[in-house]
């Protein structure tokens, strides 16, 4: 097969209604997968409050600037809606009904859309009307409770486990799903309901069936993933950083504690009575030396042993180097498109899109009238 370069989505037309958080995440993955994703902005601003120029999730999109609580800017996305494949929303329940710019309208338009809807608490239920962020949404679904040690309250993943996990990414196979189905023969449109609590559930399923096996407790820091274990943490070095170690199976445990050196003096990785003096012996060896020097130490080895890198140390790491997992893009360095494709590899084409900058590309290659009164701008 011979490599396109376009994507393996290429072609494929995306209209996302602006918002921030997982929105903008999920239209962002399909931008990098080669799709084409034209952003409606708002007047007066829909993002983080940084420099548009910075906002990377925005990178690889088109953006037109329409007022959506006018008809003149509603008609405009319902044109944009008649011409595309994916629409993508993230208002509260029954905010894009009310713009008139709701599922029913849209999909009376173009039958075969696919409209996705990214939420916190969902479309229906008691808590679909309320505001929330990624840290309530993580918290009742029970995945917050296992995170951190037992003795502290538990730790924030940042919004990587809900908003972009249990939410963008869920959103991001619902709609290639959808659009799977709808170009089915005899296939239709449909709505999407991506609901940030539904997909961070949905992580869980492992940790709930080892639980209904009995072999997982329901609390924080006694288990084999959650930092329990002693041979499945992060542990400090001399010089203040860490290192985590994964040596879950026999073989890397043996060729663990043989390169940290204390294969003679510790207990039986089976004797759980006696785990504590175990994580005790691990961290006071550790300590003992500073992250580099450990990282030379198990580097070549299979111990499942690896420094715990800083943001901006992670794009200098030789393997993520060698691979080109971080790229320098308009003189910005940051995560290159996820996952590889043999034949349609996908490529970062366009820095983040400014609000309003690409109006007049988007209204002549999709063919629809954007223009806005002189009176509504």
């Amino acid at each position: 097969m011979t490599a396109t370069g376009n994507g393996p989505l290429a072609g494929v037309r995306v209209v996302e209604l602006a918002g921030i958080g997982p929105g903008p995440f999920a239209a962002m993955v399909l931008a990098d997968l080669g799709a084409d994703v034209v952003r409606v902005d708002r007047p007066g601003g829909a993002g983080l409050g940084i420099d548009p120029a910075r906002d990377l999730t925005n990178r690889g999109k088109r953006s037109v600037l329409l007022d959506l609580k006018t008809d003149e800017g509603r008609d405009r996305v319902l044109a944009l809606a008649e011409k595309a494949d994916i629409l993508v929303e993230g208002y509260r329940p029954g905010v894009a009904e009310r713009l008139g710019v709701g599922p029913d309208v849209c999909l009376a338009r173009n039958p075969r859309l696919v409209y996705g809807r990214m939420t916190g608490w969902g479309q229906q239920g008691p808590l679909a009307e309320r505001a929330g962020h990624d840290i309530g949404y993580t918290a009742v679904t029970g995945a917050l409770s296992m995170i951190g040690s037992p003795d502290q309250p538990p730790a924030v993943p940042a919004n990587l486990l809900g908003d972009y996990a249990g939410g963008s990414l869920y959103l991001v196979i619902g709609v290639l799903a959808a659009l799977q189905h709808a170009r089915a023969e005899g296939g239709r449109g449909q709505v999407v309901d991506a609901a940030i609590v539904d997909g961070t559930a949905h992580l869980t399923t492992m940790i709930h069936g080892m639980m209904a096996a009995g072999g997982w407790q329901d609390r924080r820091g006694a288990n084999l993933l959650d930092g329990g274990c002693p041979f499945y943490g992060s542990y400090e070095t001399a010089d203040g950083e860490y290192m985590a170690v994964g040596a879950l199976e026999q073989k890397f445990y043996d060729e663990f504690i043989t390169l940290l050196g204390i294969a003679d003096t510790v207990p039986a990785r089976k004797d759980f009575g006696r785990w504590d003096e175990l994580r005790e012996a691990v961290a006071a060896r550790f300590r003992t030396r500073t992250r580099a020097e450990w990282t030379a130490v198990f580097e070549d080895s299979d111990a499942c042993v690896a420094p715990v890198l800083s943001l901006r140390e992670a794009a200098r790491h030789p393997h993520l180097a060698a691979r080109s997992t971080f790229v320098d893009h308009q003189g910005v360095t940051q995560p290159a498109p996820a996952p590889r494709f043999s034949a349609t590899p996908g490529a970062l084409t366009r820095p983040p899109a400014l609000p309003g900058a690409h109006t007049e590309d988007v209204a002549r290659d999709w063919g629809v009238d954007l223009t806005v009164p002189e009176e509504d701008r």
